[in-house]
Formats: structure tokens, C-alpha cells, sequence
């Protein structure tokens, strides 16, 4: 079942348990309560399906703001930074300590990620204590370990409690190796019993495949941070795993990168799992609008000036330049195109022709719908500057354009005034099984097969 509309139908299920208790005659006891078996026998299987789509919705926020997953996985790399612009982008320094590495436990993101992931972690755990099918149990569990994934990845370890345990004790606490070991099982448990018909949008064989593929990749990191090992029996799983995937023939490389990303990219050939954003249809969408806000300039739609974005995420020069970017860019972009593709600077349909925008990097110099320059809300040039102030304060004339702006999602224009907009959230792709068998059988010292399947995705991406 798909989590678009789980409120409504909550809501109706909830009704109908409601008019049916008050055409029955109760005897009601103080202090009674309902047993599991109780509620598991009012709910049935149709209830439990609103249980399970409840812990798909949970993905959706927590994977696709700005302030969550991505915030505490991206501002703390060398991908991606917030400077303060003015008044702008500073909420007391809350950006720069994350990319600065020097947050501490009070930190508002760290707090909010992990109750966010916590939420998810109890409310898949709670389908379990309901009687759910083989199938729905194992949807559930899928669920639960992608948010134990990310909580061990982040934080770790996780706290963890059985179907139906007093909520009033503090739970166990899994960390490190254990912690892994744990995860890694509940995958190889549930993977039979993981519907083979399940969508990309569903708890499905390939996704707990490569959720196990990570796992096996990160458990010698999780085990030691300082010190990390990669035992060979778990490359050989990443390359076994992998290779199931690859050589299923269900996956291919997009034509276009961008077009993974698209509005209505439910059918991406790349697509192992995905969080679904249908597009005009607000309950459960994620708010995926926030991946292009985040970072564009507040001129950059000419309908919606001078609310057109956020104008704050950012990536520094050198990542821009490890994509081999040394040709100086033209007006538009690069001006060499056979560069990687995902570099951007080159037209997409129902974006360029609609906005002016060029997905990819924003580099320099840019242009409206009718190719005329925009300009900045001070009247300069809307000229994106790689040079970023060190203390990532920004305070000069050019503070609303330093820093080059990446645009992955391109912008649902139909939705863009605050609508929910209709491009999935793509949580597990095809290269990214690719990338790591490469990565394992780098680590086993197979450079030349490693090296043959990078260059083979670097082809396709026009590299």
C-alpha cells in the first residue's frame, strides 16, 4: 500500500471503529484497558496496512528537509555549507558549527534527526505488535532498520525495544559492531519474505539488498571509527549482493541524469527505492520543493521574485572543480560539453524554457526564461561567486551570491509557489550498487575491475 493518502484513510478507519463502539453496548471498567490481542482484532489487516503506511510516511520528512538527514550527512562534508548572509542563514551559528565540526549535544539539528529517525524506528516496530502478514512484518522491519542504518551511522548506536514492551523501562542500547550485526540480520532475515512485486516505492528484495550492501561496507567503520578495518568476508558479500542486482537486468543507466529526479520520476530506470511525491496531493508529500529552495537566489523565477528561494545552501570551489571544470564556463555553463553531464549549464525541457534555469551546478552569470541576466535583490549581477569568506560569514556587497548553488531535483514549476510538488525523493539507485561493488573490489585489490565499472558509469554520464 502506498503512504500517499494513509491520513484520509486513517482517519475514515478510525470513524468506522468509532460509529461501530457506539452501536455496542459496553461494559466499561475503571482503570480498563484494551489488550494487543483487542486492538489487533478491531484493527484487522486493513488496519495494520494503515500502521505500515504510517512508518512509510515517517521517511518522507526526515530524509528530504533541509535542516534533517541531509543538514547532519551533507554540511558536515566538503560538499555542501550554509554561510550567513547578513541577517540571513545565521539561527545562531547553527550552520557553520556543522560544517566547522564544532556542534555540540545541544545542537537543535542532532536533536530533532534523531527523534525524527526514533519516530520512525517506533512506529515500524509498533506494526509489529499487531499481527501483520509475513509480508507486511517484513515491510516493517525493512523500515525499522533504514532508520537503525542511519541512527548507528550518525549517532552510533540506537535504542531498541520489542513489539509491545513497557514503554516506561529504557530500552536496549545497540552500538558499534553489535549494533551492525544486528541490522545486518534483520536484512537477511526479512529478505524472503520481502514481496518480489513490491514497487520502487515499497519495502522490496533490492532495497534490503543494498541497505545490506552498506552495511556490510560501513561494519568495520561502525566498529571502529578511529580505526577502521574492511574484513574481506564482507566485500565479498557487497560484490555478491551487488552483482545479484546488477546482473537482474531490472536496472540502467538514465539517459539523462537529471531525469532521475524529475517531476513524475516514479518510472526512473535507476530507481531501487524512492519515497512517493505525487504531485498536487499534499498528504504525506515530503516537501521535496525544499531541495531546490534551500539554494536558490530569491530572483531566480521571474512569477515568484523576490520569493523564489532561500538562497542558502551552497558547495565550495574545490568540489566544483574535482569535476575537471578547468575550461572557463560560457553565459550558460560549461563550455566544453563533453564534460560530465551532471555538471549542468545545458537546457532542460520544463525548466529552462520555463524559469531560465540550467540544473546542475549555478555557476557565474544567470538568466532568466527570456535569456535576459537576472540580478540580485540589490540590482548586481546574479553572478554566483566559488569564493566563500573562511569564517563563512558573509558581509560584503556580493554576500547574496557567494558560493556556487546545485540544483539535483529540477523544480516542479506547476507546484513552485508552495504546492506539493510531484518529484520522489530517490533514496537507493542503481549506480550507487555500482559504485560500491566498485569500492569493495577496490578494497580486495581488484583496481582494474573497479576501475572498469567507475569508467562504465563515467560513459554513461558523459564523463
Amino acid at each position: 500500500m502506498k503512504p500517499i493518502n494513509m491520513i484520509n484513510k486513517f482517519a475514515t478507519a478510525v470513524l468506522a471503529l468509532t460509529v461501530m463502539a457506539g452501536c455496542t453496548k459496553l461494559e466499561e471498567k475503571l482503570g480498563s484497558t484494551l489488550t494487543n490481542t483487542e486492538v489487533s482484532n478491531a484493527l484487522g489487516s486493513a488496519g495494520v496496512g494503515l500502521l505500515l503506511s504510517a512508518a512509510y510516511a515517517d521517511l518522507g520528512g526526515p530524509l528530504t528537509s533541509q535542516d534533517q538527514v541531509f543538514s547532519l550527512m551533507e554540511n558536515t562534508s566538503d560538499e555542501s555549507l550554509v554561510p550567513t548572509r547578513g541577517g540571513d542563514w545565521d539561527d545562531n551559528g547553527v550552520w557553520r558549527v556543522l560544517h566547522n565540526h564544532t556542534w555540540n549535544a545541544d545542537h537543535g539539528q542532532i536533536t530533532s534527526v534523531f527523534n525524527s529517525l526514533n519516530k520512525i524506528n517506533f512506529d515500524a516496530t509498533n506494526v509489529l505488535a499487531f499481527n501483520p502478514t509475513p509480508a507486511q512484518a517484513a515491510e516493517a522491519r525493512f523500515i525499522r532498520a533504514l532508520s537503525l542504518y542511519y541512527l548507528l551511522d550518525l549517532y552510533g548506536q540506537f535504542p531498541f525495544r520489542n513489539p509491545g514492551e513497557n514503554l516506561l523501562l529504557a530500552p536496549e542500547v545497540k552500538s558499534g559492531a553489535a549494533g551492525a550485526a544486528f541490522i545486518i540480520s534483520e536484512l537477511n532475515a526479512i529478505l524472503p519474505a520481502l514481496p518480489a512485486g513490491n514497487g520502487s516505492n515499497l519495502a522490496n528484495p533490492d532495497a534490503a539488498r543494498v541497505l545490506l550492501m552498506k552495511c556490510y561496507l560501513q561494519r568495520g567503520t561502525w566498529a571502529n571509527r578511529a580505526a577502521p578495518t574492511f574484513d574481506a568476508a564482507d566485500l565479498d558479500q557487497v560484490i555478491t549482493l551487488g552483482n545479484a542486482i546488477i546482473s537482474s537486468g531490472k536496472y540502467s543507466y538514465s539517459s539523462n541524469y537529471f531525469d532521475n529526479f524529475k517531476t513524475g520520476n516514479d518510472n526512473s530506470k535507476e530507481a531501487i527505492f524512492r519515497y512517493d511525491n505525487t504531485q498536487g496531493v499534499g498528504a504525506n508529500n515530503s516537501g521535496i520543493g525544499a531541495r531546490w529552495n534551500m539554494t536558490l537566489h530569491y530572483n531566480s523565477w521571474t512569477p515568484n521574485n523576490p520569493n523564489a528561494g532561500w538562497n542558502g545552501f551552497s558547495t565550495i570551489g574545490d568540489f566544483y572543480a574535482s569535476f575537471n571544470t578547468t575550461a572557463a564556463p560560457t553565459a550558460y555553463g560549461p563550455a566544453d560539453t563533453l564534460l560530465d553531464n551532471r555538471i549542468g549549464g545545458r537546457f532542460y525541457p520544463s525548466v529552462t524554457d520555463v524559469s531560465g534555469l540550467r540544473p546542475g551546478f549555478l555557476v557565474n552569470q544567470q538568466y532568466n526564461e527570456a535569456g535576459q541576466p537576472i540580478k540580485d535583490r540589490k540590482g548586481a549581477p546574479l553572478a554566483y561567486d566559488k569564493t566563500i569568506a573562511a569564517n563563512m560569514i558573509e558581509t560584503g556587497t556580493n554576500l547574496e551570491v557567494t558560493g556556487i548553488r546545485v540544483i539535483k531535483y529540477p523544480p516542479d514549476y506547476a507546484q513552485y509557489g508552495g504546492g506539493p510538488a510531484g518529484n520522489d525523493l530517490m533514496i537507493f539507485r542503481y549506480p550507487d550498487v555500482v559504485l560500491m561493488v566498485a569500492e569493495a573490489q577496490a578494497r580486495k585489490g581488484n583496481t582494474a575491475t573497479a576501475l572498469t565499472m567507475v569508467n562504465a558509469l563515467r560513459t554513461a554520464r558523459g564523463a
